[in-house]
């Protein structure tokens, strides 16, 4: 899991959008963003949920071309974006929210896009 919420807030004060949305799209089809408390333990037993539902090696017919269909399951059920609102030129999230790309068949080189719309 990599924290990229300073990265998002980056941007959006960067972009100069006072109040909008911010759209986080990763480019990718074996990694998710999410958004949840960036404490270790939390962290791990994400990981763990994860590598539970989506076991690698588990049969999966995807397996015969690449060997990574746990990764590409997990990211199809879990998601590669997420909208937030903007407000005051700031990314609205609760106390204990932050944003992560949710690596599931690396680490690789990976593109995120972040879109902030508004005025």
């Amino acid at each position: 899991m990599i924290d990229i919420s300073s990265y998002v807030e980056d941007h959006i004060r960067k972009s100069k959008i006072k109040n909008g949305f911010c759209l986080i799209y990763a480019l990718h089809s074996t990694v998710a963003i999410i958004i949840n408390e960036h404490e270790a333990g939390l962290m791990q037993d994400i990981i763990n949920k994860v590598e539970k539902d989506f076991p690698k090696g588990a049969g999966w017919l995807h397996d015969r071309i690449d060997d990574n269909a746990d990764a590409h399951l997990a990211s199809a059920f879990i998601g590669p974006s997420r909208v937030f609102p903007v407000k005051d030129g700031r990314l609205i999230r609760g106390t204990w929210q932050n944003v992560f790309l949710l690596e599931l068949d690396g680490p690789r080189k990976r593109k995120i896009i972040l879109e902030t719309l508004g005025e």
